[in-house]
């Protein structure tokens, strides 16, 4: 029985199996990656890697087997029809009988168009037969962290979400609730909804850095419209930015509020604020 990760060098993925390889033994654990080379490290370290594309089904033939557990990280080709990549995994996973094929969803309550793909995922492990869990993720920390470059040139926080407040953690959060899950028992047939335990506002996301910067930085709230084009405009596609700014719309909805403490008791640990992911962005 192999524990199986999906896009494994990815920026979750690579946060899972480092969790794991603190919790099982380094044969036991299966990186499914596309590029050999850029899991080099983790072969170095005694994991077995398998070589596939979710574009290529056949790739996808003896990865999996009889009672593996496996964690499908969804996949980030927004473009490339990720219901379609995903039932590969799902088709995969059947036919060879593994024991739980736990998935990297989205908030129940999200609505907006990112959304559409995780449930359309969703409703084909359902029809499946697969034993699964669900793993809805809320958001990243890193999705703010990683991109202060233009926050601290402008000295401000744009974004479309009105008052709405995030229940975002990191991911090395989400990462050890899938580990927990994918090591543990029980879990099959379970919904899970993640996200940190303090929500915040785009208002004290600018205040704490502001805090942590000395610079005065402030929020500017504007319409999803003009968001749009402010991120085509830094050269982001059209239609990303389309999914980004409806995320904002849902976060001025409050649907990117998680409080059902999933998370935390997955893990085993209270989820890391915002504050801290802020001073390890600015010290990187």
């Amino acid at each position: 029985m192999s524990i199986v990760v999906t896009g494994a060098t990815g920026q979750l993925g690579r946060h899972v199996v480092e969790q794991l390889l603190e919790k099982v033994p380094a044969e036991q654990i299966t990186a499914v990656v596309r590029s050999e080379a850029k899991a080099a490290d983790l072969a170095a370290r005694g994991v077995k890697l398998a070589i596939a594309d979710y574009n290529t089904p056949e790739t996808f033939d003896g990865v999996f087997a009889a009672g593996d557990k496996v964690l499908l990280i969804s996949g980030n080709e927004f473009d490339k029809g990720r219901p379609q990549q995903h039932q590969v995994v799902i088709d995969a996973a059947k036919a060879a009988g593994v024991a739980l094929l736990a998935y990297t969803s989205a908030p129940g309550t999200l609505t907006a168009a990112l959304a559409d793909d995780h449930r359309a995922t969703e409703k084909a492990l359902a029809a499946s037969g697969v034993p699964y869990a669900l793993l809805r993720n809320g958001w990243y920390h890193e999705n703010y962290t990683e991109q202060l470059a233009p926050v601290l040139e402008h000295s401000a926080v744009v974004a479309a979400a009105g008052e709405g407040r995030v229940s975002s953690a990191a991911r090395a959060d989400y990462a050890a609730a899938a580990v927990a899950v994918l090591t543990g028992e029980g879990h099959e047939g379970k919904t899970y909804e993640l996200g940190g335990d303090e929500a915040w506002s785009f208002a004290e996301y600018a205040a704490e850095l502001s805090r942590q910067t000395g610079k005065e930085i402030v929020y500017k709230d504007v319409p999803a419209e003009a968001l749009v084009g402010i991120l085509t405009g830094a050269g982001l596609p059209g239609p990303f930015a389309e999914i980004l700014a409806g995320v904002d719309t849902s976060i001025a909805k409050g649907e990117l509020v998680v409080s059902s403490g999933d998370l935390s008791r997955l893990a085993g640990r209270p989820t890391t604020p915002l504050s801290e992911a802020i001073t390890a962005a600015l010290k990187g």
